[in-house]
């Protein structure tokens, strides 16, 4: 498994707003389903409404999504912690 930055498009009731979510995933393409199917399930809309623009591997370390700190602790912990926004 990897982290992955998924940025995109969805309607966020009458208006369209972006977003950006961090994932962990097997592949880029499993990213872009769990997208889809966590933000369909947030916020109410289907697949077709949903702009993805992006999916990116990123450092697990760089991440504040406590979906993705739990699943990488073990391996946050031996690289000596997360890295702040400065440090990066």
């Amino acid at each position: 498994m990897k982290a992955y930055r998924v940025s995109g498009i969805c309607p966020f009731g009458r208006m369209r707003q972006g977003f950006s979510i961090d994932i962990p995933a097997s592949d880029a393409a499993d990213a872009e389903h769990r997208a889809y199917s966590i933000m369909g399930s947030r916020h109410k809309t289907n697949r077709r409404s949903i702009a993805i623009e992006s999916v990116a591997e990123i450092d697990p370390r760089i991440s504040k999504e406590p979906r993705v700190l739990n699943h990488f602790r073990e391996q946050i912990a031996a690289a000596g912690g997360a890295i702040a926004a400065e440090e990066e």
